[in-house]
């Protein structure tokens, strides 16, 4: 990957592969000692990358979440005043503050956008079948869908092909510790907001909610870092954002926000970044994180009291994704405990089959995206195609339905909105089918949750509807758009929820669309796996704390059963990526292995002296990839003894601050260590969390070659470290929690001739897959 020597196993396409050093013409490999053990590997995100990631990205590196003490930090430390701690302080309030107003209000842009497209689009398509023109609706409505699929699949291949997706496996990703390239800059942000816009008022079989994350997740980067990478603010106080570990910080904030703002759920915002996205939480964040949440809600509240009052076009009281069945009186019996906890194993099968077809088609879908940009376009050309003539014909096949008296809403309607759509029936009656699909998707989830409608849908049109969006919910996601997965699986799950309803009839008391929730909320489950936020969100969407016990029994029985087939969504889609995510629980096998085993299967660890010749260092930085170098010193005294000659582990220098050493032209003429001021003359401790400068882009002459560099200002002088006699299961749970990029491999025994280091561990070498391809005995043969 990026950090340092990696398990000598060949490519794979699971593994992330690790950037190569690219030979200079002319080069001798023959005389290069460093060149032999190095794995060569090529400079993209997998070799089999996904159309919602784009075939060609630049390499990925680790991020640098662990705080590297060298000396100019320590002095850093050591002045700041009160007024530069409050400054901090203010800042990262500020900051959580600027991401919540920011999201907030994008997501009404958004929200009003798709609602007034969508909105007209519906009142055209509703004045061609008042006039018996179905021919004509069915090419206006195809035409108009592709026309807005167009403008969201051409932003994302050609300008952000990381923006299309949902992108919260890669914001997983990134909080784990990798930093997956071009997600959350300027380009992306606004491509995933106009194509958020276009994909959804296609009417495709996605939601916003997947793309809000991220929208909020680029928004937090960009403030963080003072804008995009070519227009940056060069404020002073942002200067102590200047590291990836507070990056990390707030950008956990933008990722509860864009949930708060998908759901108008606050409280399940946080939930979710907690449980679901964040690999290192602590209660400070959470604070910040619940902060930003607040002023979303507040935001949103805001915008909605402004369009109920018919200020903005066709947004009305359902623009903002709300399921209100808090007028349900919940009842529970004895006997409702068994259609519950059937609703939660079928919820946790069909996730995980959910999960298993989805695999195979993405699979599919990265065969035909490999071919080019034309390809992708066509492919998500031809989804909105089939969505779009599907959705307009398939009521037809539903039988008209006589309106009841006794519903509480217009009967029959051709607003673009309504749970009795009269579509293409006589005066008197309604299409339920066409209320279902010739809508939004917000408000076909608003139909088939609403209450009190025992006999307002026909078990033919649900299961209909059920049908079209199982197959709309496995070929739409994976195009070339900005997607999102919640809205597909709520629907596809509130569709059998009804089924179920219907199918149970008089031997439960629970309504039909208090089941078609609690099928939503089982299918989420046994798909994505998530329990605490998942439940929250919907006693926010729903707003009836009742149904608290009964959802989290629903919850908790479909992740169980959709554990034991495979993993979640999210990280079967973190494999097909490449992306080396570290799993919190490592694999058993992984006991039976020591980290010393595994240091004795990789190439030999490079080392420098802590003052090292200019030569050396060039020569190591270009014939290598490691981002990392254990610098020790031979011959030290001990301080406090009279033993000389001793060997020290000074500790652990990064390939970015050799460079910056390098191009600082840093030099000595003699081999000396510098004194304290020497160093703060020459750099600062914000210099050093550049990371751009390249090798490559350094010059040195032949005279400087023959100089010396002092490395031991520049050297985190205490890095993590662990005996060649730890268990790799052990050292993977600390690499994990801790956030670290390197990890030293120490001997047990110490003594004249013995190394102070043994190896060095990295994210590669902990991943179950690369282990295995060099322990392959390790694996459990499979029963036939």
């Amino acid at each position: 990957m990026e950090d340092s020597n990696h398990l000598a196993n060949p490519e794979t396409p699971h593994s992330l592969e690790a950037e190569t050093y690219e030979e200079e013409e002319g080069s001798d490999t023959e005389s290069n000692s460093l060149r032999q053990p190095l794995l060569k590997r090529n400079r993209t995100l997998s070799s089999t990358p996904l159309a919602l990631v784009g075939a060609k990205v630049s390499h990925i590196e680790s991020l640098d979440y662990e705080i590297n003490e060298n000396d100019l930090f320590k002095h850093d430390w050591r002045r700041r005043s009160k007024v530069q701690v409050l400054q901090y302080i203010f800042l990262k309030w500020s900051l959580a503050f600027l991401v919540g107003l920011l999201t907030g209000l994008i997501a009404t842009l958004i929200n009003l956008a798709i609602e007034n497209i969508a909105g007209y689009k519906l009142l055209a398509i509703v004045g061609f079948i008042e006039e018996g023109r179905y021919m004509s609706g069915l090419i206006f409505f195809t035409g108009i869908n592709f026309f807005l699929t167009l403008i969201a699949a051409v932003l994302c291949v050609c300008f952000a092909p990381t923006a299309a997706g949902p992108g919260i496996p890669e914001i997983k990703a990134y909080l784990n510790g990798v930093d997956t390239p071009n997600m959350f800059g300027a380009t992306t942000l606004l491509v995933k907001i106009v194509g958020s816009i276009g994909a959804v008022s296609a009417g495709l079989d996605l939601g916003k909610e997947g793309p809000l994350v991220h929208i909020g997740s680029c928004i937090a980067s960009l403030l963080a870092q003072g804008g995009p990478d070519n227009y940056r603010i060069k404020w002073r106080w942002l200067r102590y954002f200047n590291n990836d570990r507070d990056r990390r910080d707030i950008i956990t904030c933008g990722s509860s926000s864009g949930v708060c703002a998908a759901f108008r759920a606050p409280v399940g915002g946080v939930l979710f970044a907690l449980e679901e996205v964040a690999t290192w939480w602590r209660s400070a964040l959470l604070w910040r994180t619940f902060f930003s949440t607040a002023v979303v809600v507040v935001v949103l509240r805001a915008f909605i009291e402004i369009c109920n009052s018919g200020k903005c076009g066709l947004f009305g009281t359902g623009g903002l994704i709300m399921f209100d069945v808090s007028d349900v009186k919940v009842s529970y019996q004895a006997m409702d405990v068994i259609p519950i906890i059937i609703i939660g194993i079928i919820g946790g099968l069909l996730g995980s089959l959910y999960n298993h077809v989805l695999h195979k088609v993405l699979r599919v879908y990265n065969l035909i995206n490999h071919k080019g940009k034309m390809h992708k376009l066509l492919l998500a050309l031809g989804v909105s195609l089939f969505t779009s003539v599907c959705q307009y014909c398939l009521p037809f096949l539903a039988q008209c339905r006589a309106c009841d008296p006794s519903f509480p809403e217009t009967c029959p309607t051709n607003d673009r909105s309504g749970n009795f759509k009269q579509f293409n029936c006589p005066d008197g009656y309604y299409n339920d089918l066409a209320t279902l699909l010739l809508t939004t998707n917000d408000d076909a989830v608003r139909n088939i949750f609403s209450t009190n409608t025992t006999n307002e849908f026909h078990v033919t049109s649900i299961l209909i509807f059920f049908a079209l969006y199982c197959i709309l919910g496995l070929i739409t996601f994976g195009i070339a758009v900005p997607s999102g997965l919640f809205l597909p699986i709520i629907l596809m799950g509130s569709g059998y929820g009804r089924l179920l309803s219907m199918a149970m009839g008089s031997y439960t008391n629970l309504d039909e669309g208090l089941f078609a929730v609690l099928g939503a909320a089982s299918l989420m489950a046994g798909s994505m796996r998530m329990t605490v936020s998942l439940c929250v969100i919907f006693l926010e969407l729903t707003n009836n704390l009742l149904l608290l016990p009964i959802t989290m029994i629903v919850l908790l029985i479909a992740k169980t059963v959709g554990d034991c087939f495979n993993p979640s969504i999210y990280e079967i889609i973190l494999e097909l990526k490449g992306l080396p995510f570290l799993d919190a629980n490592p694999e058993p096998w992984m006991r039976n292995l020591t980290v010393g085993e595994l240091a004795d299967v990789k190439p030999p660890v490079v080392t420098l002296c802590g003052v090292e010749k200019v030569s050396r260092i060039m020569d190591v930085l270009r014939n290598t990839t490691h981002n990392a170098f254990p610098i020790v010193d031979q011959g030290v005294l001990v301080p406090g003894t009279v033993a000389t000659g001793a060997t020290e582990l000074h500790g652990l220098i990064l390939r970015a601050h050799l460079v910056q050493a390098l191009k600082k032209k840093w030099f000595l003429p003699e081999k000396r260590r510098t004194e304290e001021w020497e160093v703060r003359e020459k750099f600062n401790w914000v210099e050093l969390a550049e990371r751009e400068l390249k090798i490559e882009q350094v010059a040195v002459t032949r005279d400087e070659m023959e100089m010396y560099v002092d490395l031991h200002p520049l050297t985190n002088t205490t890095p993590f470290t662990v005996v060649e006699s730890m268990s790799v299961a052990k050292a993977l749970v600390l690499f994990r929690q801790v956030g670290l990029r390197h990890l030293l491999i120490v001997p047990k025994y110490q003594g004249a001739g013995v190394a102070p280091v043994v190896g060095i561990l990295t994210r590669q070498d902990l991943r179950a897959y690369n282990i295995l391809s060099a322990f392959p005995h390790l694996e459990r043969p499979k029963l036939s």
